[in-house]
């Protein structure tokens, strides 16, 4: 297979876990010797580092943070031993009654009688199940990075307190490789990419979560719609379209209004019945399979959309392109007869690996997710179709020496599923594709085909390559940066004129390269032709074509790289001949030279 796999971790490793939770400690200690009357809310470890929430009459700024790491390393320097403490609830009452600790004593009275423990450092105490570090001395390497407000349990009715944020890592190394990291993630966020290069944006009068596609997006958009769409022909799938709502039957029998209903809209009356706008394709899909009675020679049959559908997603957690609350999925269900299963999962696996190369994802890591047989009453579906389909997924993955980490008990109710993450230019793992068996939505539907023993239920396979279009668009602008390979970027050259005079010429390039399949734009501006250039940059357009008196009398075109070279003149012909070379290849480096 190709690509590069790499491990995969929860969290790095329980160590640093452990190191993060006790340099939460260490900064609570620093916040309450330098701001006394400060009230402790929680304070886990996180990826990449960790929080603590604070109770503190003092607004806290950036320069608060600088005071703050420097009393946590007085505190690291001075090697304070972690002590653990045993108490009795009513102790533990008492004990952090006495520090004033009000949010602590919350914490206290929900958990149930019996052993509860605290640990202290120096003269800081804090309700805790530990682990932590021996001493403070085993702190290595931390940073505090941001301020921001957070309430007390989540909940919108209660305080508002502060969180700082901090990272910590084994070594200064490690920290500083992260933080150079995060000022790259930050150049290549997608949120400030996508307005300045005009592909989207996200409006207030629309809503938000709810995308509006400008035209450079909308042709991106289209550009990876055909693809996925072409591949999918390619690979046996028939396209099918579903409506965007439905009576609200349809998912009451698939069980979505049941299992799903609170990230579904609520459902509308038309003609005094209840319809609902679509969290997911996979009930219109079932009912495409329902209208023939199907024989095993139909078999498999994949059914492949690009469904968009709606789902409510708390405001807080609305990022970008990446979470939002109306996307298209590429979608794909697949109905096999159990002999079928381990070749269409393979083909599966094979196609997100094709899309992995083609998008210059080197790496990329494996996530098996399985049911818990100690509960058997928490999943659906025979147990045999269970072994057959874990099995299946096993041996795909061990067949081509692909290593991935189990996840026990936590595949859905309904089936077993590999997941894929990809790491991108910058070393960010990103969900991707997955593979996932659906046992329900067969037995909700009563789903049948015939057989030579009689009639029997399909296994019914569901898979999405992209994720959504939009994740998937938001993610490749990260990974590229916003420069996209010459087939993908929605403007592939600009011509740029230095004076009215190479107008005409300029035009007829542009009607040419048009006529060709390319995607040119035009500049004839009587601007400077330096602010010209530079603004094409800024745009990330693979190439520009200076057009001046020269060109237009010669009719040829001198193109500038990326990079900033130029090449030879090279007639107009020439130019489009390998323009189109190169985006027909879907190379991911310009080659024309």
């Amino acid at each position: 297979m190709a690509g590069r796999i790499i491990a995969q971790t929860k969290m790095e490793n329980k160590d640093l876990e452990t190191k993060r939770h006790s340099c939460a400690h260490v900064m609570a200690q620093a916040v309450q010797q330098l701001f006394p009357g400060t009230k402790l809310g929680i304070g886990p470890a996180i990826e990449n580092g960790f929080y603590y929430d604070f109770d503190c009459p003092k607004q806290f700024t950036p320069e608060d943070l600088k005071l703050i790491e420097t009393k946590m390393k007085e505190i690291i320097k001075a090697r304070q031993p972690f002590e653990r403490k045993e108490m009795s609830k009513a102790e533990a009452k008492e004990f952090f009654e006495k520090r004033g600790e009000t949010y602590k004593l919350e914490l206290i009275e929900e958990l149930e009688d019996g052993t509860i423990t605290v640990y202290t450092n120096g003269g800081y105490a804090d309700l805790c199940r530990g682990p932590h570090v021996e001493h403070t001395g085993k702190i290595n390497s931390f940073k505090l990075t941001a301020i921001a407000g957070a309430y007390w349990r989540g909940d919108e009715k209660r305080p508002m307190l502060q969180r700082i944020y901090g990272l910590c890592f084994d070594t200064k190394d490690e920290l500083n490789a992260y933080i150079k990291q995060q000022e790259e993630a930050a150049k290549r966020d997608h949120r400030k990419l996508g307005p300045e290069l005009d592909l989207f944006s996200i409006n207030d009068n629309v809503g938000p979560g709810l995308i509006l596609m400008h035209p450079k997006g909308g042709m991106l958009r289209k550009i990876l719609e055909d693809w996925i769409k072409d591949q999918n022909l390619k690979r046996g799938y028939d396209l099918v379209v579903s409506p965007h709502i439905a009576r609200l039957h349809l998912f009451e029998v698939s069980g979505h209004a049941g299992f799903y209903s609170d990230s579904m809209f609520h459902p509308m009356e038309v003609d005094g019945e209840k319809y609902q706008i679509k969290p997911m394709n996979c009930p219109f899909h079932v009912e495409i399979y329902k209208t023939h009675l199907r024989s095993y020679r139909d078999l498999p049959l994949r059914l492949s959309e690009l469904g968009t559908v709606y789902r409510y997603e708390r405001s807080g957690a609305l990022h970008g392109l990446l979470r939002v609350r109306g996307f298209t999925q590429d979608d794909a269900h697949i109905f096999c007869t159990p002999e079928q299963v381990e070749d269409e999962v393979k083909q599966c696996f094979e196609f997100a690996m094709h899309i992995f190369k083609t998008f210059g994802f080197e790496k990329y890591s494996v996530e098996l997710s399985t049911r818990d047989p100690e509960h058997p009453e928490h999943f659906t579906g025979d147990v045999k179709d269970w072994d057959r389909a874990e099995n299946a997924l096993k041996h795909v993955l061990e067949a081509n020496n692909i290593p991935y980490t189990t996840h026990a008990g936590e595949a859905a109710f309904y089936g077993p599923k590999i997941d894929i993450k990809v790491m991108d230019a910058i070393g960010r793992l990103w969900q991707l594709s997955t593979i996932q068996f659906d046992f329900n939505l067969p037995q909700r539907f009563d789903l049948e085909y015939v057989s030579s023993e009689g009639r029997q239920r399909p296994i019914m396979v569901h898979r999405a390559m992209f994720g959504s279009i939009e994740r998937f668009t938001g993610v490749i602008i990260e990974h590229f940066a916003g420069w996209f390979p010459l087939w993908l970027a929605p403007v592939q050259i600009k011509l740029l004129t230095l004076t009215d005079d190479q107008i005409p010429f300029a035009k007829e390039v542009f009607l040419k390269m048009r006529e060709a399949g390319l995607r040119p734009e035009l500049d004839v501006r009587p601007e400077k032709l330096g602010l010209k250039i530079r603004e094409a940059h800024m745009q990330r357009i693979p190439y520009t074509a200076i057009i001046g008196a020269k060109e237009a009398a010669e009719g040829k075109l001198t193109v500038r790289l990326k990079n900033g070279e130029n090449t030879a003149a090279l007639p107009v012909d020439e130019v489009i001949a390998k323009m189109k070379e190169e985006a027909a290849s879907f190379s991911l480096a310009n080659l024309l030279k």
